[in-house]
């Protein structure tokens, strides 16, 4: 386990090989960072799947108005939704994706992000300047490394909870 330095902004989510630990950047995209924890706090992750898992390139879960499995979610449309809260405006940074980096998933318009995120993979400097980057992975990569792949994949992995540190 990492140290978690601030507990309030550190993000624990439970899947199948363990938790992983992730710092939210604040200072650098806060309206992502609040909006995550808005969503984990109301118990909104729990239960959704990764819907679109790329090897080499990144995990992408959070729909949380269609990949909830264990609410009967539609899983032909995970990846369409997001939550009944308003669109996030884009919050581009010189941070760039690396390993481990969480970053927001959004439609064609930048501002379109919700509460769909992406871990990567690798390193996806070819994403940089065009996707929010709110997280990192502090602890637990190992366990993002072994999520089913496939887009979607024919049994999907899912986070089990996610809550913010502060509240565990």
């Amino acid at each position: 386990m990492a140290e978690i330095k601030d507990p309030e902004n550190t993000i624990l989510i439970e899947l199948k090989d363990g938790t992983v630990t992730i710092e939210l950047l604040p200072d650098v995209a806060p309206q992502h960072a609040a909006r995550m924890k808005e969503l984990a706090r109301a118990g909104k992750y729990d239960g959704v799947v990764f819907h679109r898992v790329i090897d080499g390139f990144m995990a992408q879960t959070g729909d949380v108005e269609h990949g909830n499995v264990d609410a009967g979610g539609d899983l032909r449309r995970a990846g369409t939704g997001g939550s009944d809260l308003p669109d996030l405006p884009a919050e581009f940074s010189k941070l760039p994706h690396d390993r481990g980096t969480l970053g927001a998933a959004r439609s064609q318009n930048p501002n379109s992000a919700n509460s769909q995120f992406f871990i990567n993979f690798g390193d996806n400097h070819f994403l940089n300047g065009q996707y929010t980057v709110y997280g990192r992975v502090i602890s637990g990569m190992e366990h993002v490394d072994k999520i089913v792949r496939g887009e979607p994949p024919a049994n999907p992995d899912k986070m089990i909870s996610v809550k913010v540190a502060a509240d565990a």
